[in-house]
C-alpha cells in the first residue's frame, strides 16, 4: 500500500509539474516570437493552440509511460522519449492545424517550433534536477570506498551509490591500465593502482571491485587488496543470476577455475534431439546435467530420482519445461525401472545416482553396496538390453586406491561399467572427478552453516586437501568428455591445484569477518583419505580438450565380477562385506581412523 501511494504521488506531482510547464513553454514561444509583447489578435490562437498542444503531450507522456519512471532513474533514454514528444505532438498540432486552420488563426506556425524544443528543455530540465543535485551533492553519508577499475560497470557503481543503493560514498577510482590512469571517470579523475595504500591511510577500509576478470585474477586482485590492508572488499557483478549490484565476494568466486576450453557446440551435437535418460536427477550432479540437457536441447528428459522433494526441487528449477518426465523410483528395484526403459527407450543415459558421503556409507556400508554398485548394475544391464547408444558413469576421485566403502563401490561400478562396454552398440564410459562447489554435504555448506551459527569451522585435520570445480563446469566437461567417447574411455577432469582445508576454512572466516570464532580440528572421520587422487600423470592420454584426460583402468573378467557381485548380494555382515569387496578391489586399503 505504502509502494502504491508513493507512485500515485509521483505521477500526480510530475502530471502537474507537466500540465504547468507545457502551458508555460507555450506562453513563452508566444513571447519570443513577438519580441517581448503579444498583440491581442494572437491571444484566442494562443489560449486553443495551448489547449491542443498540452493535451497531446500529456497523452504522449503518458503513452511513452514516462510517468511511471522515478526520478534516480531519468537518463538518456527516457530524454529520448521527451524528445520524441515535443516532436511527435508538435507534428500532429501541425497535421491539425492545417486542416482547422480558420479555428487557429490568426496563428504564426514558427510558435509550433519554438514550443517543442522550449517545453523539452523545460520538462526534461525538471527530471534532471534531482540527479544532478546527486551528483553534486558532497555529504560523506555512509563509508568511504574506492573503486578499482574505470569501466561501464564503474558507471552503474557510481549511479547505485548515488542513488542511495548501498550506504557508501567514492573517495576515488584507480586502475591498473596506464592508458586509463589520468583520464576522468564520470567526474573523477582516475588514479593509478599503486595509489591503493594511500586511500588505506586516509582511513579508506572498502573496496569495490568493478572489472571483468577470470578467477585467478580475482583471487590475485582480492589477496594484493587483503594484503595491503582493506577490510572490506566487494564486487559489483551478478546478483542470483538476475541483476547486477554490488555484493560480497564468495568463496566460489575465489575457487571457480573456469575452464578455457568448454565448447558448448560439442555438446550441443551430443545431447541435441536425443532422449536423455538421468539418474539421481535431483542431486547436485544430477541436477545441474538435466538443466544442460535441457539447454543444449535434448529431446526428452527422464529425470529418475528416490526422493520425492529432489524430484520436485529439479523440477520447479527448470520450470516444469514440457520436456520433462518426473520418475520417482529407487533404481535398485530392477521390474520397475526395466519397465521405465521400455516406456522411454532412452538414447543416452547419464548415470549420476549414488551415496556419495563417506562417513554415511562406513556407517551403512550394506546399504552403499546396494545403491551403488546393485543400483549401476541395474542401470548398465538395462541400458544394454534396450539398446542405449552411450551411458555416462559419475565417479569420483575416492575410487583411486580407495581407503574408504563409498570409494570402493564406485570403483566396482567402474569396473562393471567398463568391462561391459559393446563398441558400436551400447558405449560405456566413466568420468571422474573431484568435489563440486556447494554441493550437498560438503565442506563448504557446513563452514557455511557453522559461521552462520557462530561456531568454530571444523577441520579434520591441518594437512587435508580436497579438489574443487563448479558444479557447472563439471557438468559441461562431463558431457564434453562423453560427445568424444568411443566406448570404454575412464576419463578424468583436470581439477587443478589441491586446495587445503584449513586454508579454505580461514579464508571463509575472513570474508564472513568473522576471524574471531577460529578453527577447530577434530581429527579424520573413518574412511577419510588425507589428500584425494585423480591419477592425473604422465602415463595419462591427453584428449583435443585441455581439461580432459584418458587413463587406463584395466580389464576385469566379467563373468568373474558378475559372480562376485552376485556374492555380495547375500551378505549382510559388514566385516564380510569389506573382505569382498576387497576381492574386487586388491588395493582398498581401509582407513579407520579410529583414536
Amino acid at each position: 500500500m505504502v509502494i502504491r501511494a508513493t507512485k500515485s504521488r509521483r505521477t500526480a506531482f510530475f502530471l502537474t509539474c507537466d500540465i504547468v510547464l507545457f502551458s508555460l513553454s507555450i506562453y513563452f514561444a508566444f513571447l519570443l516570437r513577438f519580441s517581448g509583447e503579444i498583440p491581442d489578435i494572437f491571444v484566442d490562437g494562443m489560449i486553443y493552440s495551448g489547449i491542443v498542444l498540452v493535451s497531446l503531450k500529456i497523452f504522449l507522456m503518458w503513452l511513452f509511460r514516462l510517468y511511471k519512471v522515478p526520478w534516480r532513474f531519468f537518463g538518456l533514454n527516457e530524454a529520448r522519449k521527451i524528445f520524441s514528444v515535443t516532436t511527435v505532438s508538435a507534428l500532429l498540432f501541425f497535421a491539425l492545424f492545417s486542416f482547422y486552420e480558420d479555428f487557429f488563426n490568426p496563428f504564426p506556425r514558427s510558435v509550433i517550433i519554438i514550443d517543442a524544443i522550449i517545453s523539452a528543455l523545460m520538462v526534461g530540465s525538471l527530471r534532471i534536477l534531482k540527479r544532478v543535485f546527486l551528483d553534486f551533492k558532497k555529504d560523506k553519508g555512509g563509508e568511504p570506498c574506492v573503486i578499482i577499475g574505470s569501466t561501464s560497470k564503474t558507471l552503474q557503481v557510481l549511479k547505485g551509490l548515488k542513488s542511495g543503493y548501498a550506504d557508501y560514498y567514492v573517495s576515488g577510482i584507480v586502475d591498473g591500465r596506464k592508458d586509463v590512469v589520468g583520464t576522468y571517470c564520470d567526474g573523477y579523475l582516475v588514479g593509478d593502482k599503486s595509489e591503493l595504500k594511500h586511500y588505506i591511510t586516509d582511513g579508506v577500509k572498502t573496496a569495490i571491485i568493478a572489472l571483468k576478470l577470470a578467477p585467478n585474477e580475482l583471487k590475485e586482485l582480492y589477496d594484493e587488496l587483503d594484503e595491503i590492508g582493506f577490510k572490506d572488499i566487494k564486487i559489483f557483478s551478478l546478483l542470483d543470476g538476475k541483476k547486477e549490484g554490488i555484493a560480497d565476494i564468495s568463496i566460489e568466486d575465489l575457487l571457480a577455475r573456469k575452464p578455457k576450453d568448454l565448447d558448448s557446440k560439442v555438446v550441443e551435437n551430443f545431447i541435441g534431439g536425443k532422449v536423455v535418460m538421468v539418474t539421481g536427477a535431483g542431486g547436485t550432479i544430477g541436477s545441474e546435467i538435466c538443466k544442460q540437457c535441457l539447454k543444449f536441447g535434448c529431446k526428452s528428459l527422464i529425470m529418475v530420482e528416490h526422493s520425492e522433494y529432489n524430484l520436485y526441487q529439479i523440477n520447479e528449477a527448470t520450470k516444469s519445461d514440457p520436456r520433462n518426465h518426473l520418475v520417482m523410483l529407487n533404481i535398485t528395484h530392477t521390474k520397475e525401472f526395466d519397465d521405465i526403459f521400455a516406456k522411454f527407450r532412452p538414447e543416452i543415459v547419464i548415470h549420476a545416482a549414488a551415496y556419495k558421503h563417506v562417513p554415511l556409507c562406513e556407517f551403512n556400508p550394506i546399504s552403499a553396496v546396494q545403491n551403488n554398485i546393485f543400483g549401476t548394475k541395474n542401470v548398465i544391464d538395462l541400458s544394454k538390453k534396450y539398446g542405449v547408444k552411450r551411458v555416462v558413469l559419475i565417479s569420483t576421485d575416492k575410487a583411486v586406491r580407495p581407503t574408504n566403502i563409498m570409494g570402493t563401490t564406485k570403483r566396482v561400478c567402474e569396473l562393471y561399467s567398463l568391462n561391459s562396454n559393446e563398441t558400436g552398440k551400447t558405449e560405456i564410459v566413466a568420468v571422474r572427478f573431484g568435489n563440486v562447489l556447494g554441493s550437498s554435504g560438503s565442506v563448504i555448506p557446513k563452514f557455511k552453516a557453522q559461521i552462520a551459527a557462530n561456531e568454530p569451522l571444523s577441520v579434520t585435520h591441518p594437512d587435508i586437501t580436497r579438489y574443487f570445480m563448479l558444479v557447472s563446469e563439471a557438468c559441461q566437461l562431463v558431457l564434453q568428455a562423453a560427445s568424444i567417447a568411443e566406448g570404454g574411455e575412464l576419463f578424468v577432469l583436470n581439477m587443478g591445484e589441491p586446495v587445503k582445508i584449513a586454508d579454505l576454512a580461514a579464508r571463509m572466516l575472513k570474508l564472513s569477518g568473522k576471524e574471531e570464532l577460529g578453527i577447530k580440528f577434530v581429527g579424520l572421520r573413518p574412511g577419510e583419505k588425507l589428500y584425494e587422487e585423480l591419477l592425473i600423470d604422465e602415463n595419462d592420454v591427453a584428449t583435443k580438450f585441455e581439461s580432459i584426460f584418458v587413463t587406463k583402468s584395466g580389464s576385469y573378467d566379467l563373468d568373474l565380477l558378475k559372480s562376485q557381485i552376485a556374492n555380495l548380494a547375500g551378505t549382510s555382515d559388514e566385516k564380510s562385506i569389506e573382505e569382498k569387496l576387497k576381492l574386487i578391489v586388491p588395493e582398498f586399503n581401509h582407513a579407520l581412523n579410529k583414536e
